[in-house]
């Protein structure tokens, strides 16, 4: 599903805008419209923020752009609390945006995405605070291209340990 929405929303919106789509999450804005904070970066290399809003007219899908920010101009991203799954996140610009993302996952994505752009095009010193660093950074152990099976890697990694200490024999 999601699939088909990023492709709607690069043929729509970010094609026609001369910009590269890179992430996209749902996060929770209004109760009557979907809404979509998005990643792009323009042909001149800078990155965009973009908040977009989803509704219908008739059978048709329709996008607008509600909010625009620059990377450049992003100070901060605090996920809120890094020790508890929720969705809530704060996007520090001249003003704070506080928001709701879909899932915790999604956050976290969000977040990863925005991370590697900065390393990749502005190499700024970018505030990441109150996420789980293990998650967030490319250098880790963890990191991967398939954002989707992180947590489910880091499970099975314990499991095994778990299966393999309790294998082990103990001295008496």
């Amino acid at each position: 599903m999601s699939s088909l929405v990023k492709e709607d929303l690069e043929k729509k919106l970010f094609k026609p805008l001369a910009q590269n789509l890179c992430e996209f999450i749902e996060i929770e804005f209004s109760v009557q419209d979907r809404y979509y904070l998005c990643v792009s970066v323009t042909k001149t290399d800078e990155v965009k923020i973009i908040m977009v809003k989803h509704y219908r007219v008739g059978l048709d899908e329709k996008y607008e752009v509600t909010k625009k920010w620059s990377l450049n101009d992003l100070q901060m991203i605090d996920g809120k609390e890094a020790d508890t799954d929720n969705p809530f996140f704060d996007l520090h610009f001249k003003k704070v945006y506080s928001l709701e993302a879909y899932s915790c996952a999604s956050k976290y994505s969000f977040a990863r995405t925005v991370n590697r752009l900065n390393h990749v095009y502005l190499k700024k010193d970018l505030h990441i605070v109150n996420f789980d660093s293990t998650y967030i950074n490319d250098d880790s152990i963890w990191s991967s291209n398939n954002k989707d099976c992180l947590v489910l890697m880091r499970i099975c990694f314990y499991a095994f340990n778990l299966v393999c200490l309790s294998l082990c024999p103990l001295p008496l």
